[in-house]
Order: C-alpha cells, then structure tokens, then sequence
C-alpha cells in the first residue's frame, strides 16, 4: 500500500512541474472504509485475529500544455481487489491513443487500447 501511495504522490509532482507551462488538474480522494475483523488460524492451531480495511481509492489527473504539446490524462479508481481506469494522451503525430483498462483477481489485467487520428481538413483561399 505505502508504494502506491508513493506512486500516486509521484503523479501529482509531475502534474504539478508540469502545471506551470500549461493547465492541469488533478484529483486524489481515498475512502476511509470500516475495519473488518478477520479471525485465522496458524500453523500450530492457534486462534487469531487482526483488522483490515479494504483499500479503496479514486484519483485523476489531466494535463494541456499548448507550448510543448503535451496532451494526456488518467482516471483510476479501486475497490477492494478491483481496479478501472482510463488514460490517454495525444502522440506527437497528432493521434491520441485512449486506453481502458481493469483488473481483478478473477480475471487478471485487460486493456483496450484505440487510436484515433485528426484529419487536417486544408482551407484554400480564392
């Protein structure tokens, strides 16, 4: 857990270098949830317990930057083992790649990636 907090704390650094050229935003809830008791047993049939809060937490951040063309943007949020997000950011070509993406213990880690181009449409003058 202290990683992704130190992961998520990195994000916003970078959101925030990057904020002084252009616009950004970001966005950083975590849900304090109820501990839940859970009672186990150890390998010599002693009775335990210990109290867990199931993480849970929702950030985004986005970033235009007209001067360097930096484009890009994410959304993620978890709850207990499952996690959604979204990010995308526009290449340097001009298309902006988006990909969705979730993942679970069931079924692991999937993303969908799409590109998409804009056509420059030119204007002749008469």
């Amino acid at each position: 857990m202290f990683l992704k907090v130190v992961c998520v704390l990195t994000v916003c650094a970078v959101v925030t270098v990057l904020a002084e050229e252009g616009h950004s935003s970001q966005y950083i809830h975590k849900h304090d949830d109820h501990h839940t008791k859970v009672e186990f047993k150890d390998k010599h049939g002693h009775h335990d317990h210990d109290y867990y809060t199931p993480p849970k937490y929702e950030f985004e951040y986005k970033i235009k930057n007209p001067h360097t063309g930096d484009h890009k943007s994410q959304h993620e949020q978890r709850h207990d083992d499952s996690v959604k997000g979204h990010w995308s950011l526009q290449d340097p070509d001009g298309t902006d790649r988006h990909v969705h993406y979730h993942a679970d213990k069931h079924s692991g880690f999937h993303a969908d990636v799409k590109h998409s181009t804009h056509h420059i449409v030119p204007h002749h003058h008469h």
